[in-house]
């Protein structure tokens, strides 16, 4: 089969140790054009990886003859820039949080089924190996039911790793829309709907700014959440865990508690009523501190779904259920009560 030509729009940090990193390193893709409003980061870009670079998506569009692209860019592009891909009948990878609304999301899948698109939102935490396995033990029944959870994630803040620093669109609310629960809290939603295979129908939501002078988002966050059976539980997100990155996972159940990447040695550790204890050694979560996520799993299953012309795990629809609890819990900030989902 002829090889996937992929453009990558948008060459900042998320594109330049993630996405063009797996693109290249898939044998079914050729990386044909990038593109970036910063016309040296575009070139330098595009010299790395032998491509052709733009400063005007457009344009890239219009003259370069394309099969799927990468949406790279600030929270309040990912829309309209998929949506122009989608119309120019590319298969779309956007970066999370899809959108900015629902409205947002919904014209995105309208767009992506009108032209028979691919459209996948790049929630990668559905794809480690210790969430997979523990999605497993729930859908076996071992657990037995499920009670609650805490989930969690957090680190010292994006200026450390974006393009452009302390100056970085994360902190400014006309261009993240939303901060800290939007860049990482929307991955925790995401995750444990996936795990629990349901959706919430209730939340309520604290957050504050507090530990970046400058923005105009939040920088840390707290959702408390009830799913449709009743399974209550936690999310914090926060730019403010300076000194180690915290992405765990703790699920009570009736027959045990699993911790999910909440031991340096073990990826996963259940410890059952019983007393006994296994612990699973399946290769820790991927973190930007410690080399960053060049094996996300997520450029690869997006380039399967094209070539197999398979549903993606985490279609327009996925990533919108999963916007929506952002989404909500900012209703729940904003009127200072809990806030029922839409079903």
């Amino acid at each position: 089969m002829a090889k996937v030509r992929v453009a990558v729009i948008g060459c900042g940090s998320i594109a330049k140790n993630r996405h063009l990193i797996e693109y290249r390193a898939n044998q079914q893709v050729d990386i044909v054009a990038v593109c970036d409003i910063v016309e040296e980061r575009a070139k330098q870009t595009a010299e790395l990886h032998e491509a052709k670079a733009y400063t005007d998506y457009k344009q890239l569009l219009n003259e370069e003859d394309i099969d799927a692209v990468s949406v790279c860019l600030p929270n309040y592009l990912h829309a309209p820039v998929s949506i122009a891909a989608l119309e120019a009948g590319c298969h779309v990878l956007c970066e999370k949080p899809m959108a900015t609304s629902k409205e947002e999301a919904e014209e995105m899948i309208q767009a992506a089924e009108k032209n028979n698109r691919k459209l996948m939102i790049g929630h990668n935490q559905r794809f480690v190996p210790s969430h997979q396995k523990a999605k497993q033990l729930i859908e076996s029944g071992e657990l037995g039911k499920i009670y609650s959870f805490r989930t969690t994630f957090g680190h010292g803040g994006p200026e450390g790793w974006s393009a452009d620093g302390v100056d970085s669109w994360f902190f400014k609310k006309n261009e993240a829309f939303v901060g800290a629960m939007g860049d990482l809290g929307v991955h925790k939603a995401d995750l444990m709907r996936y795990l629990l295979n349901e959706e919430f129908v209730e939340v309520a939501a604290f957050v504050e700014t507090s530990a970046k002078e400058k923005a105009t988002v939040d920088d840390n966050a707290t959702l408390v959440m009830k799913s449709e059976s009743g399974i209550i539980g936690t999310l914090a997100a926060s730019w403010a865990y300076n000194a180690k990155e915290d992405n765990s996972t703790v699920i009570f159940a009736e027959n045990a508690v699993v911790r999910l990447e909440d031991d340096p040695n073990y990826s996963m550790i259940v410890q059952y009523t019983n007393g006994e204890v296994v612990k699973y050694e399946l290769g820790g979560i991927q973190s930007n501190e410690e080399g960053g996520q060049t094996t996300s799993h997520v450029i690869d299953h997006f380039i399967k779904s094209i070539t197999a012309n398979q549903q993606p795990l985490i279609d327009g629809y996925e990533g919108m259920k999963s916007l929506n609890v952002i989404l909500v819990a900012l209703s729940s900030v904003e009127t200072k009560q809990i806030f029922q989902m839409e079903k």
